[in-house]
């Protein structure tokens, strides 16, 4: 039976990205090495982490003055690395809270200085993007998180500030059309619309270091990496040159207007059919929903776990909604086909036929 994978992450890729990169661990470049086993200081390597850096500029359209970095450890690690190398001792960051992996950010910030909290979703389990609140000129930066993959909510335009801009963008970098020089640093786990786990894409303008005094552990201290080309230690070499695929990939759709033009298409397709079911319901506000994660749960909770079975028996993977939300949660990244959305589309209407 073919499967429909709208699981929350590692995400699908394109079918084209897996099969060079299976090709890749079996033999290299023609070398009669895998990729697996190649050293990362080879110029075959060197040329995918240039080039995949390169993509990224281009993509993007980044100004001079911006670096590109591959790293390890997640996003979870930036949540540490971002106030380590920019909040003064002494000093303080504003953040909105918009769900558990902003809360998580938060925290981490406190250890460095002061995380101001200046607005949250909480009050309403997080089913909104916060707005109408004042960023204190005084901030080192401002950090939000672009899109909440368990709340199903999306900055769908930006807050206007004049300090540096820092976005948490795991699961919907390379989703749309941004203006990437609004930001001052970008970070993002690979696993959703990037490649597989195990790389972190960091995007940083270089004015934003040399502005804390406190030491700053080697591995920890993005300097480093800048000065060793993302190679201070070994890197995830697989999953950098899937990112380097997947860039290609990118490019090759007609990079992101294209790709945003059909992520819309998809998340309009089933947003509608969420709307039009009387079965079913959106958990987040409609002009906040997110285009990558779409939450939502069964009018009658009895029909819940019925429509998780009728769903799987029908082919559909990773439904399942987060625990904080319940219900369902549909995880439409770059990759997932357009007829994988009308597949799941037509069970929900073929289920409100037999259950109505």
């Amino acid at each position: 039976m073919k499967k429909y994978n709208f699981g929350a992450g590692p995400g699908i890729l394109p079918e084209s990205v897996f099969e060079q990169a299976a090709q890749a661990v079996k033999d290299f470049n023609g070398k009669g090495l895998s990729l697996l086993e190649i050293s990362h200081r080879s110029a075959d390597f060197e040329a995918v982490m240039e080039e995949s850096r390169q993509l990224v500029k281009r993509i993007f359209n980044l100004n001079d003055g911006y670096q590109v970095l591959f790293l390890q450890g997640g996003a979870s690690m930036q949540f540490c690395m971002v106030p380590y190398n920019l909040l003064p001792d002494g000093g303080m960051a504003a953040y909105v809270n918009t769900g558990a992996w902003s809360k998580a950010a938060i925290k981490e910030a406190k250890l460095f200085g002061n995380a101001n909290v200046v607005a949250s979703s909480e009050d309403k389990n997080f089913n909104y993007i916060p707005k109408g609140y004042t960023i204190p000129s005084e901030a080192a930066y401002f950090h939000i998180t672009t899109n909440n993959t368990i709340f199903g909510t999306e900055y769908h335009q930006l807050p206007q500030t004049a300090v540096p801009l820092v976005a948490d963008m795991s699961s919907d970098i390379f989703s749309r059309v941004i203006d990437a020089n609004q930001y001052s640093l970008i970070y993002a786990g690979a696993q959703k619309n990037l490649g597989p786990a195990g790389a972190t894409l960091v995007i940083l303008k270089d004015e934003l270091l040399g502005k804390v005094q406190r030491p700053i552990p080697t591995m920890l201290n993005y300097r480093t990496h800048i000065d060793g080309g993302s190679m201070f230690n070994t890197p995830p070499v697989f999953a950098i040159y899937v990112c380097m695929l997947t860039l290609r990939w990118i490019e090759e759709q007609g990079g992101l207007a294209a790709v945003e033009a059909t992520n819309v298409a998809k998340a309009e397709r089933l947003y509608a059919a969420i709307d039009e079911n009387p079965l079913f319901q959106g958990t987040a506000a409609k002009e906040d929903r997110s285009r990558m994660n779409v939450t939502f749960v069964a009018t009658n909770p009895d029909h819940e776990k019925r429509f998780d079975t009728f769903s799987s028996q029908n082919g559909i993977v990773g439904l399942k909604g987060h625990r904080s939300v319940g219900g369902f949660r549909a995880s439409i990244y770059n990759a997932l086909p357009l007829s994988s959305v009308d597949h799941l589309c037509q069970l929900m209407d073929e289920f409100a036929t037999v259950n109505a």
